[in-house]
């Protein structure tokens, strides 16, 4: 998936007794990727939606933790959506709906950014370019207010970063809306289009709460 290089050092990783390397779990992506893969995928199956609660690890300095804002065992609710290029627009569009429904309920006011290509990014510039495009469409269409964050995206795609503010008034960022060209490729995941040809899936990395203890 490219995680371990440039994520090795938030990992909770040790040998076993026969001197395998094993890690526990920081995000649920990689998971997803092997499910979506095992087997044959059809164009008539996307979107493939896929959400997960499970536990993950992360070995965040002790500096960095505070009370249940930032821990180093969590869940997470955490959904990989697995579609075709010409239906990006109406998932990421979902993805807002979604996260203005849930904040809702809680009469949080929340701001948007869009975070741009990073240094040690992975993938081509031109595929980037194309994934930041889409996503500045489809926040122009929605008509909420949004900003430009740049060189602070994932390294395997772009992203929506949410912020939130709590009863003090501070900052916290929640949700998150990312596209991946990256991981798809990583993993050589593919479909049928209706002509039956093979085509690569784009992934829409979704958290709404993030961790569901904070």
């Amino acid at each position: 998936s490219g995680h371990l290089p440039n994520y090795a050092d938030a990992m909770f990783s040790f040998k076993t007794r026969d001197e395998e390397d094993f890690g526990l779990k920081p995000m649920n992506c990689p998971g997803h990727c092997l499910m979506f893969g095992h087997r044959h995928r059809s164009w008539r199956e996307l979107p493939l939606r896929m959400a997960d609660f499970g536990a993950l690890h992360r070995n965040e300095l002790s500096g960095a933790l505070s009370g249940l804002t930032r821990v180093r065992r969590f869940q997470q609710d955490d959904a990989h959506i697995f579609c075709r290029q010409d239906q990006i627009k109406e998932e990421i569009a979902g993805c807002l709906d979604f996260l203005n429904h849930v904040y809702g309920i809680f009469d949080f006011t929340f701001d948007l950014k869009l975070s741009t290509r990073p240094e040690g990014f992975l993938g081509k510039v031109e595929t980037w370019d194309h994934a930041e495009k889409v996503l500045q469409e489809t926040l122009d269409a929605s008509g909420i207010k949004w900003e430009l964050n740049p060189g602070d995206g994932a390294f395997y795609g772009p992203k929506i970063d949410i912020t939130i503010k709590d009863a003090l008034r501070r900052s916290h960022q929640c949700a998150t809306i990312q596209l991946d060209f990256q991981l798809p490729e990583r993993f050589d995941l593919k479909y049928v289009d209706d002509k039956g040809g093979e085509q690569r899936p784009v992934i829409v990395h979704r958290a709404v709460l993030g961790s569901v203890e904070r």
